[in-house]
């Protein structure tokens, strides 16, 4: 599938690996919408990418919201042909501890935006993708889905985000037979530990310690090179029903 003269969706797309993405597809001559919560955020990386890119305020677990942002992007010329989710949220808490129970409420909105939107924004772009005209190589969409490696080494307390990263290893095989005969790919990557916003926040101490227990490369991965990948998926047909580890070679212990 050519990326250059196609539009692209990235949900989650405002920052962190998403916006690596963004960025890249639209290097690469996608017009890319951008729909994420953070309207101040995407509007401003959106206006930074120029005329291709545009930027729709969108819950993942909002069908309506999504069915708008997935509408703009086949309406732009070439059709929708990319889409990328990359939103999530994380909750750590065991099953059960010294406070009681894991509380239900938060496991179920783990799952609800991270497992329930991703199939979300699948479903709807898949949709979209099948009624495009398909390319020289039968082709009509890609969908790149972001599962975790916590979907296969859960560590204590990632229960609910073990969880959800799971259901989307899980559904990739099916969704891809599923959307087999439509000539739509759905891949999945499952990162490890990257330099997101989310780890941001920690020292820089405490970063370095986290990238010296990969095996090689020794650092936290790059939103980059998520966005490499995604690249990469997209222009190989063979790449398909698959889900890809990025992760240096980690296996996360216990805790």
């Amino acid at each position: 599938m050519k990326i250059d003269g196609t539009a692209a969706l990235v949900a989650g797309g405002a920052s962190g690996l998403g916006e690596a993405t963004a960025r890249a597809l639209a290097a690469a001559g996608a017009s890319v919408v951008i729909a994420d919560l953070n309207a101040e955020k995407g509007e401003a990386l959106a206006a930074e990418l120029g005329a291709g890119a545009s930027f729709v305020e969108a819950d993942v677990t909002d069908e309506a919201a999504i069915a708008s942002a997935v509408e703009r992007a086949a309406a732009i010329e070439g059709g929708l042909r990319v889409s990328v989710c990359c939103a999530g949220i994380g909750w750590a808490e065991r099953v059960a501890g010294k406070g009681g129970p894991h509380n239900v409420e938060f496991f179920s909105n783990v799952v609800k935006v991270n497992l329930i939107g991703t199939f979300n924004v699948l479903r709807l772009a898949a949709a979209a993708m099948s009624e495009n005209e398909p390319d020289e190589g039968d082709e009509r969409g890609v969908c790149v889905n972001t599962a975790s490696i916590a979907a296969f080494d859960g560590q204590i307390g990632q229960i609910a985000y073990s969880a959800s990263k799971g259901g989307i290893v899980g559904m990739t095989l099916p969704a891809a037979r599923d959307m087999s005969s439509r000539g739509v790919r759905v891949v999945t990557i499952a990162p490890g530990l990257f330099d997101t916003p989310l780890l941001a926040a920690l020292p820089e101490e405490a970063r370095e310690a986290l990238g010296a227990g990969i095996p090689f490369p020794s650092r936290l991965g790059r939103p980059a090179e998520y966005a490499q990948l995604v690249e990469q998926i997209v222009v190989n047909p063979m790449l398909n029903g698959e889900t890809i580890r990025l992760d240096g070679a980690l296996r996360m212990p216990p805790r």
